[in-house]
């Protein structure tokens, strides 16, 4: 089981990392009740954050940022064994600032 939290390309690292914990638990309390995630959180609880800039799934929270007046910088589905194949293909997100 994973969940997929995707990232926007264009958002600054320090709102990126901010969107991603704010995801995580955006999901969680969002699909907590269902059994999908009540069988993720008996582990592992995989996450996968990707960059990338686009809706894709049912199932899903989209978070934005107040101090970037509301943009939409985040999206997290809801923990599940099978993926669309376009999963497959997202960037992982890493951090590509120089030391």
């Amino acid at each position: 089981m994973k969940m997929y939290i995707i990232v926007r390309d264009d958002i600054p690292l320090g709102f990126a990392m901010v969107a991603v914990a704010h995801a995580s638990l955006a999901g969680y309390l969002r699909f907590q009740e269902t059994a999908e995630v009540k069988e993720w959180l008996s582990g592992p609880f995989f996450k996968a954050v990707c960059k990338v800039n686009a809706k894709l799934v049912e199932d899903h929270v989209v978070l934005t940022e107040s101090v970037l007046d509301n943009q939409e910088v985040a999206i997290v589905f809801k923990p599940r064994h099978e993926w669309p194949k376009m999963f497959k293909f997202l960037r992982l997100y890493r951090d590509v600032t120089p030391a």
